[in-house]
């Protein structure tokens, strides 16, 4: 490539938005590195390209329309491609990019805008439209399918974004109601004022108790009794001692429990001297027994 030839600003543009082969890509790269005159050329194209993109609104194109805008310029090359090889002139130091352009400008007289010598003029470039303006129509297609997948790639990224917003705001929505019933419960078993209640089986029947109080040494006793189950006919309770030396029980007295449950012995007579071991109840019939008969059915340890 000789360094006095100067790159189309519609391939700049095209290599801008890819849409060259990779032969070409490479060509261009190769002249842009030794060119301050077509690197300025093309970033301006890019400033031009950055603010469509910029100014388009958020809409993703139709599905059918979309595929035949790429359609239309996958077709394009082909069809400069074929028309170039058949008017293009001794170009064979230059990219393969667009002969077509430089015959049409060699015959207007005007200075072509890729392979030809530039003029001292040169200068007037940055006065000329530059960019998407000087573009012809078909490379108006190929900004627009570009402009096209960009905006198709922004709208499926900001609905990626929304998703994970919500996502982290339903997140952010159940910490904050877990935290708030926390600090509830722990208010409500710390609030001084809370009445506490302890709850226990309803109707539950009050359990039979007897109490007794003995002095041995003055064989004294007096016993009381609560909650005791009625009795059939010809039945009583009858009280006694067992003797902590081992000997037969003692039979303190008998008693028939009234409507409510209650009876008792006051101060029966009973042994001097004689330590008690237990106390026991036993069911004996109507004026009681010498011995007890079994089962006891309440029993208590002396001094428990």
């Amino acid at each position: 490539m000789n360094s006095n030839r100067h790159i189309d600003p519609e391939d700049l543009a095209l290599f801008a938005l890819q849409f060259l082969t990779p032969e070409q890509n490479r060509q261009v790269r190769e002249h842009l590195a030794t060119c301050s005159l077509c690197r300025e050329e093309l970033a301006q194209i890019q400033g031009d390209l950055a603010v469509l993109a910029s100014t388009a609104e958020l809409h993703s194109p139709p599905a059918l329309g979309r595929d035949r805008l790429l359609q239309q310029v996958a077709r394009e090359p082909r069809q400069r491609s074929a028309s170039t090889a058949a008017r293009a002139g001794d170009t064979r130091d230059l990219p393969a990019l667009a002969p077509q352009r430089l015959t049409e400008a060699s015959r207007q007289g005007s200075t072509p805008a890729f392979g030809a010598v530039p003029s001292p003029d040169d200068s007037d470039r940055s006065t000329k439209p530059h960019g998407i303006t000087r573009v012809l129509p078909w490379t108006g297609w190929a900004v627009a399918a570009g402009l096209a997948v960009m905006v198709a790639g922004n709208v499926r990224e900001r609905e990626s974004l929304r998703g994970e917003v919500e996502s982290v705001n339903h997140q952010i929505a159940l910490v904050t109601a877990q935290s708030n019933d926390a600090r509830r419960l722990m208010d409500t078993i710390n609030d001084p004022s809370a009445q506490r209640v302890t709850l226990t089986l309803s109707k539950q029947a009050p359990v039979p108790q007897g109490k007794a109080t003995y002095v041995p040494a003055k064989g004294a006793l007096v016993f009381v009794a609560n909650n005791m189950e009625p009795l059939e006919p010809a039945k009583v309770y009858e009280l006694w001692i067992i003797p902590a030396g081992g000997s037969a029980p003692i039979a303190v007295g008998t008693f028939h429990p009234d409507a409510a449950g209650n009876a008792s012995l006051i101060m029966p007579k009973l042994p001097q001297g004689v330590a008690a071991k237990a106390f026991g109840i036993t069911v004996e019939n109507e004026g009681g027994s010498q011995t007890p008969t079994m089962p006891i059915i309440m029993a208590g340890a002396a001094g428990a």
